[in-house]
């Protein structure tokens, strides 16, 4: 199998049968083997008979295939897409979303970008954008504050029209709101070729937007705190919290000895009436406290398998 191609999809049932026609008519005469993976994301409409549909119209003479999953209910993107990584077989993954945004016929360049240019990942950048500014400027600051902190020189973090080489995404494990970041999960695993190409980006047609504006914004930055500080500290915890710790416990204990020194030069010295006193106490209990959370925090690390509960209702084609 050539590509892979995963379409994760939540309430996009007017966009389903036309964006499957599109990407086959933009694969069907290229020579590749190929598949459609559908991931429906606990659609409350009508998708899933959609979908259904859809894969008992492929024909067993057909050069492609097409599965679907069906979640249990609403997970996210990053559950859907992390269940499509599992269930792809090409030698090139592409992830594109459900709602006509994004243009099939981009699906071949970039492909040949992982296969030609040997790049790991490549990322779409809708650099002419068809969205309402509610929408395009959270976006635009957003992808300023991921460049700056990720040091990576990407345009469009978010874009949901990507490439994986087979390998990436293998060793790619997502859920939460990570699939924002997919580019810096990608380097924080070794990943380090990052690429992007401009790509031609649909005003949506059906539905509406299931992102908001500013919380977009206000979301993604606090999911890219959560992923740097996982990614420099999920492993080893101790060494984030136990030398807080230490520090606010020393800090704590040169205060006290102080004022112990006081007490005993100065006998009439009250160390209790001393603000400095509870201070003290409270920067050793701190210290002791986050001491401890780092100590626990390690010992669930290590205990934990690591395993997702199954979020999978239905599947077929597999």
């Amino acid at each position: 199998m050539n590509i892979s191609v995963i379409i994760p999809s939540y309430n996009e049932q007017d966009s389903l049968i036309k964006l499957s026609n599109e990407i086959i008519d933009s694969l069907k005469n290229s020579d590749l083997k190929f598949e459609l993976i559908f991931i429906d994301d606990g659609s409350t409409d009508n998708s899933w008979n959609i979908i259904n549909d859809i894969v008992s119209n492929v024909k067993v003479y057909d050069t492609f295939e097409i599965r679907a999953i069906k979640f249990k209910k609403n997970f996210g993107k990053s559950f859907a897409l992390d269940a499509g990584f599992r269930s792809s077989k090409g030698d090139v993954v592409i992830t594109m979303d459900a709602d006509l945004q994004d243009d099939p016929k981009e699906i071949l360049p970039i492909y040949d970008m992982i296969v030609k240019d040997k790049y790991d990942i490549v990322s779409g950048w809708k650099k002419t954008r068809l969205d309402p500014l509610s929408k395009t400027i959270p976006t635009k600051l957003y992808n300023w504050a991921t460049r700056k902190v990720s040091g990576i020189n990407l345009h469009d973090f978010n874009c949901g029209l990507k490439a994986y080489s087979s390998d990436l995404a293998e060793d790619l494990s997502l859920s939460g709101e990570m699939h924002r970041y997919i580019p810096l999960i990608a380097k924080n695993l070794g990943y380090a070729r990052i690429g992007e190409k401009v790509v031609n980006h649909r005003m949506r047609i059906h539905g509406t937007t299931k992102y908001g504006g500013w919380n977009r914004f206000s979301n993604g930055l606090l999911d890219l705190i959560s992923i740097t500080f996982l990614n420099k500290f999920g492993k080893t915890p101790m060494h984030f919290f136990g030398l807080l710790g230490i520090f606010s416990f020393v800090f704590g204990f040169i205060i006290a000895l102080y004022l112990t020194i006081m007490k005993i030069i100065f006998l009439q010295f009250n160390m209790t009436d001393r603000p400095l006193f509870f201070l003290s106490i409270i920067f050793m209990i701190i210290g002791t406290q986050l001491f401890l959370t780092g100590f626990l925090a390690e010992l669930i690390i290590q205990n934990s398998d690591g395993s997702k509960k199954n979020i999978i209702s239905k599947k077929i084609g597999f």
